[in-house]
């Protein structure tokens, strides 16, 4: 097995000790592996940035106004991905790009963390300290509370569905 060596010349461990990348074959199999999720992902991630987009079209606010859409898209996010989640783990096993492609792809294109923090720095720049915060925090426990109530109320469903 080959050592890499680190910017400071030292030989360092490979990553995956498993696989040495000085073989061809070896490179060949990491390519077949990784190649489909980073294509789901990438679909996934169009999806969800298109309707991202599409809800700005249908709600926009005004350059210095509390950011209300970003903050729902994010929290209806999470809430779905708490759905998806218990469904996926409790309930059936689904083909193995299933997460990358919706969890990873769809909904991380969907939900837009970039534009939250984006938000604050405009917000800040607008004299607007305290409505920073307040969007800062609300934000945060928004997408806790989304995902934390849509795993339980997911699973109330599932046990009435199995009375």
């Amino acid at each position: 097995m080959s050592e890499r060596a680190n910017e400071a010349g030292r030989a360092t461990e490979p990553t995956d000790p498993d696989i040495d990348l000085a073989v061809p074959a070896q490179r060949r199999e990491i390519a077949r592996g990784i190649g489909p999720i980073v294509a789901v992902v990438a679909l996934g991630g169009a999806i969800g940035a298109c309707a991202r987009y599409g809800a700005s079209l249908l709600w926009t606010t005004a350059p210095g106004s509390f950011p209300w859409p970003t903050l729902l898209v994010n929290a209806l996010g999470c809430a779905v991905i708490g759905v998806f989640m218990v469904v996926l783990t409790e309930v059936r096993a689904a083909h193995r790009l299933v997460r990358p492609f919706f969890g990873t792809g769809v909904l991380g294109g969907f939900t837009t963390f970039s534009t939250y923090a984006v938000d604050i720095q405009k917000l800040l720049s607008a004299g607007r300290p305290l409505t920073a915060c307040a969007y800062l925090a609300l934000t945060l426990v928004a997408a806790l509370a989304a995902v934390a109530s849509a795993v339980r109320l997911t699973r109330r469903v599932l046990v009435r569905r199995q009375r």
